[in-house]
């Protein structure tokens, strides 16, 4: 299924899911303060992205960081044509994103049962027949709807996946209703190579506009992940968070998400057409990196920063 030679000739424009505000910030220690946050949404919705995944309504007990997210949802300013969407476990979470009225959901799940029963404490068969009434239900409301499958390529705990496991999860879900699928390199030790045993499994079986790439950068092969995906395989959507931000708290070892300005830059070089601002998206990065006291790690914004200084210094 691999399209090296007529991938760019294509006119249609990648689509970036930022999953800053949700996944970028889960695993922080610290609260972050709401406002802070909504400013973040804010600031990410100017810069081009075409979706932002901005809060969880799962327990907060289980995330206390996304406790808050009600009230994100209501104070952060919609721009015509970003979509706003949230993580939802269980119908409590899709009542709670119904009243804020949140665009799409995401139900989660694993391509191996030991990494969802670390997560959501059930097997992968479990979690889809818990996600039935909330698929329904946000069917119903005319919500779309994502299923994130984990651990596509590497599983913390039972080690390389099969693709014909992720394959199986993808039927799954689509067989519930599901929209789109996001897979997951949760662990972040995919290299081109396993991006391409996946998708030679994938591709061919489900209509690549379903398809989202979500990559962790923890042996710095995302980005290249991310080309192989466009170029040999003519994927156009990515999650990525603003900075690299992220983690996973179920994935002992796992890097941040791809960053988004490294991916935008990458995929504008290799000749993408994007919207995406990446100057804005490195600015709204480092405004939540001073509230997080570390900077982006993104190899563009480190690359801006020196510039920015040499420039001062000169």
């Amino acid at each position: 299924m691999r399209d090296i030679n007529g991938s760019k000739s294509h006119a249609s424009v990648i689509r970036i899911v930022e999953v800053g505000p949700r996944d970028g910030l889960q695993n922080e220690s610290d609260v972050v303060p709401t406002a802070v946050k909504v400013s973040f949404v804010d600031a990410l919705s100017k810069s081009g992205v075409a979706e932002i995944e901005a809060g969880s309504f799962v327990s907060p007990r289980a995330i206390p960081q996304l406790a808050d997210s009600d009230e994100v949802f209501r104070r952060i300013e919609r721009l015509p044509g970003v979509i706003y969407s949230a993580l939802v476990p269980n119908e409590r979470g899709l009542e709670r994103a119904r009243a804020a009225a949140v665009d799409k959901i995401a139900v989660f799940t694993a391509a191996s049962d030991s990494f969802t029963r670390r997560n959501i404490n059930c097997t992968i068969g479990e979690s889809i027949e818990r996600f039935k009434a909330v698929v329904f239900g946000a069917k119903r409301d005319g919500m779309t709807v994502r299923g994130y499958i984990s651990t596509v390529t590497h599983c913390p705990f039972e080690g390389a996946v099969q693709p014909s496991q992720v394959l199986d999860v993808v039927r799954q879900l689509l067989d519930l209703g599901v929209d789109e699928i996001s897979l997951g390199d949760t662990v972040g030790k995919a290299a081109p190579r396993d991006i391409r045993m996946l998708l030679d499994e994938i591709v061919p079986r489900v209509d690549r506009n379903r398809l989202s790439l979500h990559v962790h950068d923890t042996c710095g092969m995302a980005v290249a992940n991310v080309l192989t995906a466009w170029t040999e395989y003519r994927i156009e959507t990515f999650d990525t968070a603003a900075g690299g931000l992220g983690g996973c708290p179920y994935a002992p070892g796992a890097w941040g998400n791809v960053a988004t300005e490294d991916v935008v830059y990458a995929l504008k070089a290799s000749g993408a057409s994007l919207v995406v601002d990446e100057r804005k998206v490195i600015a709204a990065a480092c405004e939540i990196g001073k509230v997080l006291n570390r900077r982006p790690s993104s190899r563009l914004s480190q690359v801006q920063t020196e510039h920015t200084a040499y420039e001062g210094a000169a």
